[in-house]
């Protein structure tokens, strides 16, 4: 391994679940991390040690329940407003069912989980509660930790680390509740190739976005790679109906507090017309992986009609 040999599968599963159960020391396992600093990660080192992470967490039954996750990999280093996560609320108003996968923010302000919980909203582990969440708002939230108990022996090192590891690649692939549907946003080509592999083979349906300019959504900024079940291409702005944004359009501000104000503000139509568009364009995305046989702007359309009816704003009151 140490000598830049690329693990395989079933050698990335058992080492991750080796790390989880202690077998390396902190010294071990930051040289472990940071091997992959020096060179990208593995298609089946990414598959085994998503394979590991799934095996060790919580399981979620979600009782026959087909669910979407709307998740970005963060790093893009951008420190948008929460879009993915203002993107599951409109898509849960406009009545599908979201099972929201987060953590605190890493390369924002305030990450889903920041958001959620000075919301008011509170992290669980309680299948029961999360299945009356679903029942009852459409949505719940899976706080990653409380889900992947195994990898607390891990969180001091990546903390002392301060960069990002691999780990942040396996949060959006490691949602234990194995949604159906999945809309990931990714912070670099190479990342949506990786994905792509790994979700072809999983059977599901997905899509993989990366703004050109390098956001990890759907940015309206310019030109998208996006990649799904049918193949691969590029959309513009004016495919979703919508004019070109400026990267100071999308900023999610300089606090938590500032960050929860814009996340209410969509909500409430009190917001821009550019957040109130970008949050639109990410939703009807979600919505066409679940209806690929739909057209862009129809999506468009239901997910500014969950906003405009105060149906994405009752999904928040329902859950808080």
């Amino acid at each position: 391994m140490f000598a830049h040999e690329n693990l395989s599968r079933e050698e990335a599963k058992s080492v991750l679940i080796q790390i989880t159960e202690g077998a390396m020391n902190d010294a071990q396992l930051a040289s472990f991390l940071t091997v992959f600093k020096m060179r990208a990660i593995s298609l089946e080192e990414l598959t085994g040690f998503r394979d590991a992470l799934l095996e060790l967490a919580m399981p979620f039954d979600l009782k026959g329940r087909d669910t979407i996750d709307i998740v970005g990999t963060g790093g893009d280093g951008k420190n948008t407003f929460n879009i993915s996560t203002l993107s599951c609320f409109v898509v849960a108003g406009a009545g599908y069912t979201v099972t929201k996968h987060g953590n605190y923010g890493s390369s924002s302000v305030s990450g889903s989980s920041n958001t959620l919980e000075r919301l008011g909203y509170s992290f669980t582990n309680d299948l029961d509660t999360l299945n009356q969440q679903l029942d009852k708002a459409n949505i719940c939230f899976l706080h990653a930790p409380k889900f992947h108990p195994a990898m607390k022996s891990v969180g001091p090192v990546r903390k002392q680390l301060g960069v990002r590891t691999f780990f942040n690649l396996l949060g959006p692939l490691s949602n234990p509740a194995r949604p159906k549907y999945q809309l990931f946003g990714t912070s670099a080509l190479e990342i949506s190739r990786l994905y792509q592999y790994v979700m072809q083979e999983s059977g599901r349906q997905f899509t993989i976005a990366h703004a050109l300019d390098g956001y990890d959504e759907v940015s309206l900024t310019g030109n998208s790679d996006i990649r799904n079940n049918q193949g691969r291409f590029l959309l513009e702005p004016k495919h979703f109906g919508f004019g070109k944004l400026t990267p100071a359009q999308l900023s999610g501000g300089e606090s938590q507090e500032e960050a929860v104000r814009i996340f209410k503000s969509v909500l409430e139509g009190t917001c821009t017309e550019a957040q109130k568009s970008v949050v639109c364009a990410n939703s009807a995305l979600a919505i066409k992986t679940i209806h690929p046989e739909r057209s862009l702007l129809d999506c468009v359309a239901e997910a500014k009609e969950s906003l405009d009816s105060g149906k994405a704003l009752s999904v928040l009151k329902k859950l808080v």
